[in-house]
């Protein structure tokens, strides 16, 4: 059963930075692709990065790139996203997923943005 576990989001101002952090289990983690998605109240998920399944290549939505950079521990079974420059509208609930199937996500953790 796939089991994923977010953590690291809090409050922060605008222009501050934070690491989030995606503990795996239940599969092989170094054999899927992952994505980070986002979800703001009253917005469906949105697409914020994905990593292929050996951290060498990462893409990012245009409202995050370079601010944002996703990265992988194989040997920790753990997805990470450095967020920097944060701004109010990056304020939302984080996600990570196997790439392609939302479904999978876990709980989530809280990312507040505001002075």
């Amino acid at each position: 059963e796939v089991q994923l576990v977010e953590s690291g989001g809090g409050l922060v101002q605008p222009g501050g930075s934070l690491r989030l952090s995606c503990q795996a289990s239940g599969f092989t983690f170094s054999d899927y692709h992952m994505s980070w998605i986002r979800q703001t109240p009253g917005k469906g998920l949105e697409w914020v990065s994905a990593i292929d399944s050996g951290g060498g290549s990462a893409s990012y939505a245009d409202s995050v790139e370079g601010r944002f950079t996703a990265s992988r521990d194989n040997t920790k079974n753990t997805l990470y996203l450095q967020m920097n420059s944060l701004k109010p509208e990056d304020t939302a609930v984080y996600y990570c997923a196997l790439k392609g199937y939302s479904d999978t996500r876990g709980q989530g953790t809280q990312v507040f943005v505001s002075s």
